[in-house]
């Protein structure tokens, strides 16, 4: 789990240097066929009509954004490292969720001070780019805390109830909030592939919602006796 966890974010900063990060936002929803694919295959969970179709859809929607020129077949470097860091991210939720009984806290702890940070801290030092300002630490801390901390806090507790495929289904919406704010960040442009990458997305988040949402009502108790 550490150790996936730790190439992931490597993966991805590295993909972010060639492309957009508009369309690294958006190709992170490729987590969703890592996780529910490595779900059904190594752990057996279900995996109904509606998920597979948000599967495809999703599936469809990354190669438009991987691919830089389609009649010479040319692939974006950038965005195949972001896939490969949602392939790491798939395993690691699907380690995460058999891990999900154990105490949070402490899981959050172990992942945190280990691929966060001791393995991080190592990375960072082999390549010269540690800094001592008070600012950036305090910044980078907070940072941390909420975007990493509380957000995996929240996610291992959910695992407890939806399983690993459902509750990455739920995480869709993270790229999307990315995309929306590297346009009002960064100025990314919109063009013609990204708008049909977008609708793609969204109509395979949408499929995916509503299979984990029926599940989720089939699943629950109908009264008080059940």
């Amino acid at each position: 789990m550490v150790l996936l966890d730790a190439a992931a974010p490597v993966l991805l900063l590295c993909g972010l240097k060639t492309t957009t990060p508009a369309t690294v936002a958006l190709l992170n929803n490729f987590e969703i066929v890592a996780t529910a694919l490595i779900a059904r295959c190594f752990f057996r969970e279900a995996v109904g009509r509606r998920l597979w179709l948000a599967i495809g859809l999703i599936t469809t929607a990354c190669i438009v954004l991987t691919v830089d020129d389609v009649r010479a077949l040319s692939f974006s470097g950038g965005a195949l490292l972001a896939l490969l860091a949602s392939v790491c991210w798939g395993f690691e939720n699907n380690t995460t969720r058999v891990l999900s009984a154990k105490n949070p806290v402490q899981i959050v702890l172990i992942k945190g001070l280990g691929s966060g940070g001791t393995l991080a801290l190592v990375l960072a030092a082999g390549l010269g780019e540690i800094s001592f300002r008070l600012g950036y630490i305090l910044g980078a801390l907070a940072l941390g805390a909420a975007a990493y901390g509380c957000s995996v806090y929240l996610y291992i507790l959910a695992q407890r109830s939806l399983g690993a495929a459902r509750t990455g289904v739920y995480y869709a919406f993270a790229p999307f909030m990315g995309a929306a704010l590297s346009f009002l960040l960064v100025g990314q442009p919109l063009g013609n592939g990204f708008c049909a990458a977008v609708g793609l997305m969204a109509a395979g988040t949408y499929f995916a919602v509503t299979e984990s949402s029926a599940k989720g009502a089939n699943n629950s108790p109908r009264n008080s006796s059940d």
